[in-house]
């Protein structure tokens, strides 16, 4: 544990160490994906990268020790089965098309692309968004009534992982179904919004946000979880999902029934076949 009077002495080393962590991970990444000739493996460390920081922000951080270990918890339960996930979808498959349609664009050597605009870009990304939990491992312990915010916090990750993990299970299960070939996963979470992954991925850094947001000054970190929602919302997440599907006959009337990102009743009953 760091010995420091300085909070944002401690801050410093914590986020330095952070970014460094993430770096390492990234390159070592970047490496097995170019050995295996694939780059979506950076996929599989996304959420990984985000547990290592939250261990690293438990073992070196000078705060409240409660909170650490609730947010080091919380992260290694969505980290851990949003990794195990992505590296059970992509195993036995070829390169994602958005990888490869970005090193095409780009030109030029393809590792240095990856490494530039993929592997790097992810890891800043990752120092980025887990800001919050950084700076809450060296500030005091949630006094007052700040702990309904923590709980709040706490109830909203549940809420969202729920959102995320039941979405995942559900659409694994209509795929592993013959007679759904051909069929537009319309069913469960996913009649109440097209995207329950992306909104319980949203959810869960929002109730992290929330947790950190209990102590001052964990609340000035709101711009992590904004831009963890841009990702999933426009840069990299639903509106590429959208963009691809929409090409499917059936997808336009699942689009007219079901909220794109927020969950709500469907317009209407129905199965949507191709």
């Amino acid at each position: 544990m760091i010995d420091t009077g300085s909070t944002w002495t401690a801050f410093a080393i914590v986020t330095i160490a952070a970014l460094v962590l993430l770096a390492v991970l990234q390159t070592i990444t970047l490496v097995i994906g170019h050995r295996i000739g694939r780059y979506n493996v950076v996929d599989v460390t996304w959420g990984l990268g985000f547990v290592l920081v939250a261990w690293l922000a438990l073992f070196i951080g000078p705060g409240d020790a409660t909170r650490r270990w609730v947010l080091a918890a919380l992260v290694s339960v969505w980290g851990l089965r949003l990794s195990w996930h992505m590296f059970v979808k992509s195993k036995g498959k070829g390169e994602d098309p958005r990888y490869t349609d970005l090193l095409t664009r780009t030109g030029g050597s393809p590792l240095a692309t990856a490494a530039r605009k993929i592997f790097a870009t992810q890891a800043i990304s990752q120092w980025f968004v887990s800001l919050p939990i950084q700076v809450s491992a060296v500030v005091g312990a949630t006094q007052g009534g700040w702990i309904a915010v923590f709980v709040a916090g706490v109830a909203l990750w549940l809420l969202g992982f729920t959102f995320e993990a039941v979405g995942d299970a559900q659409l694994r299960r209509f795929k592993a179904d013959p007679s759904n070939k051909g069929a537009i996963m319309g069913r469960g979470l996913w009649s109440w919004t097209r995207h329950p992954n992306y909104f319980g991925d949203s959810s869960v850094w929002w109730g992290l946000w929330l947790i950190a947001a209990s102590a001052w000054p964990g609340v000035l970190t709101a711009l992590s979880p904004v831009a963890m929602t841009y990702f999933l919302v426009y840069a990299t997440g639903a509106r590429l999902l959208e963009e691809s599907m929409s090409k499917r006959p059936g997808y336009a009337d699942y689009q007219a029934r079901t909220s794109y990102f927020l969950p709500r009743p469907p317009r209407r009953a129905g199965r949507t076949s191709v």
